[in-house]
């Protein structure tokens, strides 16, 4: 299948979207209120900044402080435990073949793990898939179930993940894992996580300052990289 082509290109968005900088210092609270149309998802992502919805407020969007990201270029942390079940489990990847699926699992999640991926927000990023601007990542046993997956967004050389999800011990962090091998493979620069959690941190996320990963989105948002997409067994992130 080979790189998925460049997104397409879109308006700039109605809206005129406030500096990440002056977000709450606690919460990372920016600005109530917009909308989920294309435009206003990318104009929002290149800045830095992204929507959380909860049912009683309007529509917040945030820039937190500190940031959680992963620099391709170093990698992300295979466990011990992690490496023996990628050598023996018999999963492989693929990209984009299953977006709606993913995105319906990471919403039906078990509601002791939370989530924020309403109906609206699944339109909006199935609206951004088709514009080639959201990937989704599966992972499929040897049966050929959907066992894990994630999706999130590309802007140039940074991928944004939203959500993820595991149907299998360990395959969220091989989603994960094959996401920042397959980055790295056709040139992106970081990984963001948007928060920071002792889950990505064991995988060699990292938090930054808001001020060095705004500096770094805006050297890179520009660059133009292609997911790649073939079908690849998951045994080759430990070769």
């Amino acid at each position: 299948m080979g790189p998925a082509p460049p997104p397409q290109r879109v308006a700039r968005s109605r809206w005129a979207l406030p500096d990440p900088s002056t977000a709450d210092d606690r919460s990372g609270l920016v600005a109530f209120g917009a909308d989920l149309a294309v435009e206003t998802l990318v104009d929002a992502y290149r800045g830095g900044i992204f929507p959380w919805p909860h049912e009683a407020v309007p529509l917040p969007w945030f820039s937190p402080d500190p940031r959680g990201v992963l620099d391709v270029g170093v990698g992300a942390s295979v466990s011990k435990s992690l490496r023996q079940r990628l050598r023996r489990c018999g999963w492989t990847s693929t990209v984009d073949v299953a977006f709606d699926e993913v995105a319906a699992a990471c919403a039906d999640r078990p509601s002791d793990e939370g989530t924020w991926v309403t109906d609206e927000m699944r339109d909006a990023y199935a609206r951004l898939h088709r514009l080639g601007w959201v990937h989704s990542l599966e992972v499929w046993d040897a049966d050929g179930g959907l066992v894990g997956g994630l999706y999130g967004v590309r802007v140039g050389g940074c991928f944004t993940g939203e959500s993820m999800f595991h149907r299998e011990p360990d395959a969220s962090k091989v989603a994960f894992v094959d996401l920042v091998r397959r980055w790295g493979d056709a040139g992106g620069s970081l990984v963001d996580v948007q928060i920071p959690t002792d889950h990505l941190s064991s995988l060699g996320v990292v938090a930054v300052p808001r001020a060095e990963f705004l500096a770094w989105l805006r050297r890179v948002r520009d660059t133009p990289v292609g997911m790649v997409r073939d079908r690849l067994p998951v045994s080759r992130l430990v070769g």
